[in-house]
């Protein structure tokens, strides 16, 4: 004969305690399980999408996240706003939660040359400059939907700015060469770019806010 289990303390069966079998015990279980995770806002019933258009950024995200975050790709005319990278990336994870009405996550990129008090510029504005260093900031933001509040994440790679070297097919990668690198993000191989770069940084972060968070996908 299978025993039953006390809905009020878990225990073996009492006369003065509604009890249920052990498969709708487990059953009530994990439904009280999801909705305290639910309550948290840990459940996620689809893959986070992220933002972009552009086939290189989207190959070096899948690189570098691999299979920690589950996500889809998901191109979005959205409007080219001013001000800082973080009120930036953080704006258009709002606008990108509203559209897709689920889990985005969003980046906001910038060449930031110190010469120039941080202000992010093409390569001809620096010329007249001694002062050729310069960082790599890139921004993430993560809203879980449409009603949350995004997060931001932002890593950073210090440099200089110099001469083209590389292939040009990346943005201004042949531009900026890494402290301790006499190579440019151009010339360095993909897998060696992604441990340290800008983008890696931010993307580590987003990685430990999951693991952190206890994320789980229901999809």
């Amino acid at each position: 004969m299978k025993r039953s289990k006390c809905v009020e303390c878990s225990g073996k069966y009492r006369s003065s305690h509604v009890t249920v079998p052990p498969p709708l015990w487990e059953a009530i279980v994990d439904s009280a399980i999801w909705k305290m995770a639910a309550a948290r806002g840990l459940i996620l019933s689809r893959p986070v999408t992220f933002v972009t258009g552009n086939a290189k950024k989207l190959e070096e995200v899948r690189a570098i996240l691999g299979n920690s975050i589950p996500f889809q790709s998901l191109k979005l005319d959205l409007p080219e706003l001013q001000g800082e990278p973080e009120d930036i990336s953080k704006e258009k994870a709002r606008m990108a939660a509203l559209q897709v009405n689920g889990p985005v996550l969003v980046e906001d990129t910038c060449l930031c040359f110190n010469a120039l008090k941080g202000l992010p510029g093409l390569n001809n504005l620096l010329m007249a400059y001694d002062d050729k260093s310069a960082y790599a900031l890139c921004v993430f933001s993560f809203a879980a939907g449409p009603d949350s509040e995004p997060i931001t994440f932002s890593g950073k790679t210090l440099g200089k700015i110099v001469p083209p070297r590389g292939p040009n097919d990346f943005g201004w990668d042949p531009i900026f060469e890494p402290d301790g690198y006499d190579q440019t993000y151009a010339q360095m191989p993909k897998e060696e770019k992604n441990k340290i770069s800008h983008r890696s940084k931010s993307l580590a972060l987003v990685k430990s806010h999951f693991a952190e968070a206890e994320y789980s996908f229901q999809i």
